[in-house]
């Protein structure tokens, strides 16, 4: 079946059928993370939550690549589709097991290689390093299912079935969520049985999803002909998700000077305090995420068929959503913050740092989802190079900066603060970016001069 309603079914209805399911999957995502960080909390302790908060570089590191093969594949599927050439969809679709399967394996061998002395730089201490350890080295060993799952999920949801996607995350979810207390209480492997669960309920998923993807009814399915290596697709698949790859590699490096801040000005709890805030913004962020990917299968299939109009209308009515979305997140983070966090931790000390961590962190949600948006918008419709200056604006060339002066005039909460004023300046960046691309759009349109952009 080919997704033809993409080109010509109102936006809104459109826009609620593909990311409606993308966001409960990336809400599933979110409580799939969230549900690791409050077992481990209440089951564990804090030294382990900090501990935990210690992997998501090196998680973020693996993810990036993840994203380098699977984002950029999906969006050149979107594309594809919308011209019609379901010939070459297909080898993309091959190509993305291919590439997955070899970088993860690479990631795999690198991570545990040097893995100690990797988490030490960012930001483990002899307090937490064993629980560190526990946790990625099997996080690690199911790296490359963890790839094909995520990739191959993104896939799905690009050739038009946004609801199987959403069925094979909630289904990962809800055996993450049965498999952990399992794992960390009745067999009591404490940390590394979290991870166990994780991966293990990434398997399952992966299996239906390469199930879906064997039926032959559908337009993109796997023959044996797929699966042949080509250099141009991979090129081009790499080029258009190099930027998320980049967004997350700059948060990485992030997420390294964030604990090493966090760890000189607040010691082992505040790390912790952050992976407890992070998770909480990342839960409201996830309907962002959501709609983003909602937006890319229809931004992209129709900026393929250079129905121009349809594409502008899509960002502004995601924008508007995403801003809403993300402004429940400022509420919340004002109004509840230490019940929020409460949740994770019985520990009165580390929800008082976290309560405040994730009060001052929410303060710019509202224009974040304005900046997300148009920042994925960018790398949907293939301008890839505005894509990557976006993803990196805020990460880098804002959030370092900052990082690195606000500590030494406001210690802990300097850190914190960091976070709300890159917002800000790097969500005025985008908004003149975007605004020179529609009035060009516009131009091209009235001239009715070719976009050259591909």
């Amino acid at each position: 079946m080919v997704p033809v309603e993409l080109g010509t079914e109102k936006i809104g209805k459109l826009l609620k059928q593909y990311a409606t399911p993308a966001i409960i999957a990336m809400l599933a995502t979110s409580l799939y993370n969230m549900v690791d960080s409050i077992y481990i909390g209440q089951g564990v302790g804090p030294m382990a939550i900090s501990g935990l908060a210690v992997t998501f570089p090196l998680m973020n590191i693996s993810i990036a690549f993840g994203t380098l093969v699977g984002v950029g594949a999906a969006t050149l599927i979107s594309i594809l589709l919308g011209q019609k050439d379901y010939k070459l969809a297909n080898r993309v679709l091959g190509n993305v097991v291919i590439l997955n399967v070899v970088i993860s394996a690479l990631v795999t061998a690198l991570g545990l290689i040097f893995l100690t002395p990797i988490l030490y730089f960012f930001g483990a201490s002899d307090n937490t390093i064993s629980y560190a350890r526990e946790y990625m080295v099997v996080i690690l060993w199911g790296n490359i299912i963890s790839h094909l799952y995520h990739g191959l999920n993104g896939v799905v949801r690009s050739s038009g079935r946004p609801r199987l996607a959403m069925a094979a995350t909630i289904l990962a979810v809800v055996l993450n969520t049965i498999l952990d207390p399992i794992f960390i209480f009745v067999f009591k492997m404490g940390i590394r049985g979290a991870a166990i669960a994780t991966v293990l309920a990434q398997v399952i998923a992966l299996v239906w999803i390469t199930k879906i993807l064997c039926d032959k009814n559908n337009v993109l399915h796997f023959s044996p002909e797929v699966f042949k290596f080509d250099w141009k697709i991979a090129w081009r698949s790499l080029s258009i998700g190099m930027s998320p790859f980049l967004m997350n590699i700059a948060s990485c490096f992030v997420v390294i000077l964030i604990n090493n801040q966090l760890k000189r000005y607040g010691g082992d709890l505040a790390i912790g305090a952050y992976g407890i805030a992070n998770r909480l913004c990342f839960l409201f962020f996830t309907i962002t995420m959501g709609l983003t990917q909602g937006m890319q299968p229809i931004a992209g299939y129709n900026y393929g068929a250079r129905n121009w109009g349809r594409v502008k209308e899509v960002l502004r009515l995601t924008i508007f959503c995403s801003v809403a979305a993300l402004s429940l997140g400022f509420i919340t983070g004002l109004a509840i913050p230490r019940l929020a966090v409460s949740l994770f931790t019985r520990d009165a000390e580390l929800q008082a740092i976290a309560a405040r961590a994730f009060r001052i962190t929410v303060l710019m949600f509202p224009i974040v989802g304005f900046q997300a948006v148009v920042t994925n918008f960018f790398q949907c419709v293939g301008y890839v190079r505005k894509a990557i200056f976006l993803s990196l604006s805020r990460q880098l060339l804002f959030l370092v900066p900052f990082l690195a002066t606000f500590p030494l005039l406001w210690g802990l909460d300097g850190v914190w603060w960091s976070m709300p004023a890159s917002d800000l300046v790097s969500a005025v960046v985008a908004f003149f970016m975007i605004r020179a691309l529609m009035r060009d759009w516009s131009r091209k349109e009235a001239e009715q001069i070719p976009d050259n952009n591909q």
